[in-house]
């Protein structure tokens, strides 16, 4: 069972902040997907994706009522591609909330969404299937919490099995959250990928700007009795600074008696979560405002002796196991002259990372894009993870630290030159782009020790064959025939063990 930890709140009497303009933070970005002017919805400016998004189609749905945000949409129908992926500037080790939306509207004509796959990073984050909430008119969000391994970050969609239809996107959000919220997480291990955020006995939905960091609190009630709070509170004494709106109201009940909550409404997977609840006594300041009982989750103790006042408390449990559907009881003491409470929670999936890309090779890679003027569609985001959805033409090992083994990109019409970074994927073992239009000079390559092929042949190379190139102690075939190359062919290329093949098509000679 994991370590449940408590943070005890101060009363805030200020009153709310009023913003009067659209407000983002510098560091955070809103796409309206599919739109190319931008929009304003309530106090959030959302940017068009076309500097985000070269693939894919755009449409308009043409449904009446239906709000801005979900009125566009962008849809990939490149079959060829691995995934789509939008990538975004961030800073590295920041904490980022991240949320896609998806309306179908029947764009693609048909009255089934289709069904794909999200990934986040190099991580699967989940499937995508919007069918249920399309049938009843309703939108769809997922959202969550990662740590910027780099200084880019990428969200992509991929197909599955099940596509059937094409990936769409109706809007992306990326905010950066403060460094205390979530931090009994370790995100350079899992992702929070979030089931529920609630807060209880409120009809009200609650979102930016009383959240500041853009999270959406969706109102939870059942059977138990609701009260109002008569106390404010200072989102900035908790860690993970919960909106002072999500305090307004509480579920209770009366005395002596457990409080019982089947919460988040869904049975869920078998995994481990992130819970964190909030509470706070409802009663006006006096030295009998407080109350204290026992949480527990599924019959297992959360926290025991838990002193509600005035001033808010919040309790957290880092790793919970948890399958179907989820009760949280809270036990009063025998003392108490009131029942227990409960004012908002939160519950996260954790999420495990798929690892990383070694960052040298991404560096590389993405260097070797850029040199590229016509790279496949699919190079944008993560190279090689998750490892079914690299790079066309990549591959790479099944790794902690992923490598960049192979790459092979034959008759690919590809224009552009090859970049010296090339040299920094030293676990590359084949580099072949033989059949391309790619021109300037060879460059050096004395690191790519494990290089075992190297094909450059029917390109537009020219100058000489690099020195270094017989330096490589396990290069066994060597292919430049038919480029523009001059000039002596290196001496240590001549080797038993070697295939070498440069004509026709060079002005090359042979060492004397």
């Amino acid at each position: 069972m994991s370590l449940v930890i408590i943070f005890l709140l101060w009363f805030f009497s200020s009153p709310f902040v009023a913003l009067s303009q659209p407000t983002t933070s510098p560091q955070d970005f809103l796409l309206s997907c599919g739109d190319t002017v931008g929009l304003t919805t309530g106090r959030l400016k959302f940017l068009p994706d076309k500097d985000f998004q070269f693939l894919g189609n755009t449409t308009t749905l043409k449904q009446p009522g239906l709000l801005p945000i979900l009125s566009t949409l962008r849809f990939f129908t490149e079959l060829q591609a691995r995934k789509y992926c939008y990538v975004f500037n961030v800073t590295q080790g920041d904490k980022y909330l991240v949320r896609t939306t998806y309306y179908y509207g029947g764009f693609d004509g048909g009255t089934q969404p289709p069904v794909f796959d999200q990934i986040i990073g190099g991580t699967k984050w989940s499937i995508v299937d919007t069918a249920e909430d399309f049938a009843n008119g309703l939108s769809s969000y997922y959202e969550v919490v990662v740590a910027a391994v780099g200084n880019s970050l990428s969200v992509c969609l991929a197909r599955n099995n099940d596509t059937t239809s094409h990936p769409f996107i109706s809007a992306i959000e990326l905010s950066k959250l403060d460094d205390s919220l979530y931090n009994t997480t370790d995100l350079n291990k899992f992702a929070l990928s979030s089931i529920a955020r609630s807060s209880f006995g409120d009809d009200a939905r609650i979102s930016f700007p009383d959240d500041l960091f853009n999270r959406k609190w969706n109102s939870f009630k059942d059977l138990n009795p609701v009260e109002e709070n008569k106390n404010k509170v200072n989102p900035e004494d908790f860690w993970n600074k919960p909106p002072a709106k999500a305090f307004l109201s509480s579920i209770t009940t009366t005395k002596g008696k457990p409080l019982q909550i089947q919460w988040p409404p869904g049975p869920l997977p078998n995994s481990r979560y992130y819970i964190a609840l909030y509470f706070q006594e409802n009663r006006a300041p006096s030295p009998e405002s407080w109350r204290v009982f026992n949480v527990s989750v599924n019959g297992n103790t959360f926290f025991k002796d838990l002193n509600v006042t005035t001033n808010g408390v919040a309790v957290y449990g880092n790793e919970w196991p948890l399958s179907g559907q989820t009760n949280i009881t809270m036990t009063p003491r025998n003392d108490m002259p009131v029942g227990p409470i409960i004012s908002a929670g939160e519950i996260f999936q954790l999420l495990p990372l798929a690892g990383t890309t070694f960052p040298r090779d991404v560096a590389a890679m993405e260097e070797l894009a850029k040199h590229f003027k016509n790279p496949p569609i699919d190079w944008n985001g993560d190279p090689c993870l998750p490892w079914e959805n690299s790079w066309t033409g990549v591959t790479c090992t099944k790794s902690k630290h992923t490598r960049v083994v192979s790459i092979d990109l034959k008759g690919f019409e590809i224009t552009g030159t090859l970049p010296e970074s090339i040299g920094n994927l030293t676990a590359l073992k084949h580099l072949r782009l033989g059949g391309n239009k790619l021109w300037g000079q060879i460059p050096e390559m004395k690191t790519l020790t494990a290089l075992e092929t190297l094909h450059l042949e029917n390109n537009q190379f020219e100058g000489w064959i690099p020195q270094t190139l017989s330096q490589l102690p396990i290069l066994r075939e060597i292919f430049l025939q038919n480029n523009n190359l001059d000039g002596q062919i290196p001496d240590g290329l001549w080797k038993p063990g070697l295939n070498i093949q440069v004509s026709p098509g060079n002005r090359l000679t042979q060492p004397a």
